[in-house]
């Protein structure tokens, strides 16, 4: 049976902005789900099982498993076949299909429309990045015209309206963009952020569509153009526009397909942001240069309801997924509560674990909570990457499950274990320095550095950043690490270390020990140090629910006493409300250097 609600964006009469100015429907007064205007073209009487999800198989078009030049060349290819994108809610519905044969065609279409407005070929144009069909056909869009994308978070809350324009009217001007699209409910922040900024166009998808589509040339962004503008997640420094290239992307692209060992029969479920590298690439671009279909479920309702992320493994068969520690802790927390739901996960081939620090306590307890599921504990792959290598640049094996590596702190007698994180990509080298710039032998602890085909050119109209941390083709990532035999370990930031009395401290250990309490949960605590005159003094800020002086202070005591035990070093504990909470980056990681300048600004009281 034909999806009804697979081709998207055709026109559809009486539905859109009407007057009332962004972010409102035909009657002025209600704000408009993204994906409203389009099941709105669902005929009378039609019913929610006529809508279709893209199949995994291609029955007509062979398997490539990436080797193109470009993602425009990509899409060509993928719209012979029958898979595509599928777009689930919080409840595990349906809500769109998009077959990468119309994402295509729309794509074209959409392209026509911004060449036809004047837009010139290498221009910038913002696209607020939330999981819905429309970002899809915009960013191909721009691909096809000539045009570079520049993908934006969505906000947090949208009660933080204020601060959010602020940061749209920044990012305006740091790629310097023509125009900005926005979902419809968002729409009214994109045109206020524009205001006054370089932005001519902004809006909702449906004011783009106003645009006339003209009979003119695609102009399709080639192998050396750039591709799009990746802004980093900003966890030590603010957010930088990194400059991602056609050639680069497709060299990373293909390195973690053939790492992964994605075949013909893989598809996939993610609720990862598409404006952060691993959501974006590892869940549309990649998949789509595969051939696969992917299920895509939106974060807010990841968040909302963290188990329908499994639901959907199990439903659908999916192969492959991937989060950071917290996603995997999030839904063992559920199940634990609640109990597991019926759900089958036999299925999974590749969990894949990254983004952050890995966590190996969340892993395991994972795994126990759902081997009964069917979860089978080699499918976890442990990989590591930056936004300014694309995204992935090591990856350990095809369903070998995690290895571990233990290492002795000889300055306090305690062990440490490290989850290693693979083998680099081919072509792509990495360097581990000490502070004079030498190399250090194997197990020894350095900060990385990379090069190879995947590394960036710089940041985005900034060449001197650029210049800060390139040098002769050599990136310095800013993270720490060793090598484990041919794999690398990865410890933690170089800017977040703590040093104490010449005692090298990883602060996710103190964090991590502190939330080991039962009050709290992952990510309530941020370590950090600061000068105390001839030494350094750690710091513990845990977000916690107001409650009784008393039990504050009892909890302080506690977190203190648990840090002391568990790695050997005093600490000052400050309390802050849950709301708004310890600071953290567009893609969720936890900023240390913005909670240590909030509390040496004063912001949280002892």
């Amino acid at each position: 049976m034909t999806s009804i609600r697979r081709f998207l964006l055709a026109p559809s009469s009486g539905v859109g902005v009407s007057g009332a100015g962004p972010g409102h429907g035909p009657a002025g007064n209600m704000p408009l789900d993204p994906f409203d205007r389009y099941t709105r073209t669902l005929p009378p009487g039609a019913a929610e099982d006529e809508v279709e999800p893209t199949p995994t198989w291609n029955m007509i078009l062979p398997f490539r498993r990436g080797g193109f030049s470009n993602l425009c060349e990509a899409l060509d290819y993928a719209a012979r076949g029958e898979t595509g994108l599928n777009f689930f809610d919080a409840r595990g519905r349906l809500l769109s299909s998009l077959p990468y044969r119309e994402l295509h065609r729309q794509a074209h279409v959409f392209a026509r429309r911004l060449i036809g407005a004047g837009i010139a070929s290498g221009e910038r144009l913002i696209l607020i990045a939330d999981t819905w069909p429309g970002f899809c056909v915009a960013f191909f869009g721009a691909q096809y015209a000539g045009i570079v994308p520049v993908p934006v978070s969505v906000p947090v809350g949208l009660g933080a309206k204020a601060n959010y324009i602020e940061q749209l009217r920044g990012q305006i001007a740091s790629a310097q963009a023509v125009g900005i699209l926005a979902p419809d409910e968002l729409a009214d922040f994109a045109t206020a952020a524009a205001a006054g900024t370089t932005a001519r166009f902004a809006g909702s998808m449906t004011k783009f569509e106003e645009l006339p589509e003209r009979p003119v040339d695609l102009r399709p962004l080639t192998a050396r153009a750039q591709c799009y503008i990746q802004f980093s997640s900003g966890s030590t420094r603010a957010p930088q526009g990194i400059d991602i290239r056609q050639d680069r992307l497709m060299a990373n692209i293909d390195g973690s397909l053939a790492a992964q060992g994605l075949a013909e029969d893989d598809a996939g479920v993610s609720w990862l942001p598409l404006y952060h590298d691993m959501g974006l690439i590892g869940f549309v671009l990649a998949p789509m240069c595969a051939q696969r279909s992917v299920d895509l479920l939106a974060p807010r309702d990841f968040a909302r309801r963290p188990m329908q992320w499994l639901q959907l493994i199990s439903r659908r068969r999916a192969s492959i997924t991937y989060s950071p520690s917290f996603g995997y802790d999030l839904v063992t927390r559920r199940a634990r509560t609640k109990g597991p739901e019926d759900i089958d996960l036999s299925c999974l081939r590749l969990a894949g674990i990254g983004a952050d620090m890995i966590q190996l306590p969340v892993l395991q307890r994972f795994t126990e909570t759902f081997s009964t599921s069917g979860f089978d504990e080699r499918a976890f792959m442990a990989s590591y990457g930056m936004a300014e290598v694309c995204v992935g640049l090591s990856f350990s094996g095809c369903f070998a499950g995690l290895k571990v590596d233990s290492v002795d702190d000889p300055t306090s007698g305690r062990r440490r274990d490290f989850v290693v994180c693979g083998r680099v990509l081919p072509g792509h080298h990495v360097e581990i320095r000490d502070d004079k710039g030498d190399t250090v032998a194997s197990r020894e602890v350095g900060r990385l550095f990379v090069q190879g085909p995947s590394v960036m050119p710089g940041y985005f109209s900034k060449p001197a950043d650029g210049a800060n941390v390139l040098a002769d083709g050599w990136l310095d990532t800013g993270d720490l690490g060793y090598w484990c035999g041919d794999e690398l370990v990865i410890t933690g930031r170089a800017k977040d270390l703590i040093i104490v009395n010449g005692r090298n401290i990883w602060p996710q250990d103190i964090e991590w020990a502190a939330e080991a309490l039962q009050q709290l949960r992952r990510g309530d605590a941020c370590a950090f140090s600061i000068d105390a005159g001839e030494t350094e003094a750690i710091v513990v800020i845990v977000q916690t629910q107001p409650s009784d002086p008393s039990d504050c202070e009892q909890l302080k005591g506690c977190i203190h006493q648990t840090v002391k035990e568990a790695i050997g070093v005093d600490c000052q504990v400050v309390l802050i409300p849950r709301q708004p909470g310890l600071p953290r980056t567009s893609s969720g990681k936890l900023s240390r250097s913005r909670a240590k300048l909030n509390f040496t600004a004063g912001n949280y009281s002892a």
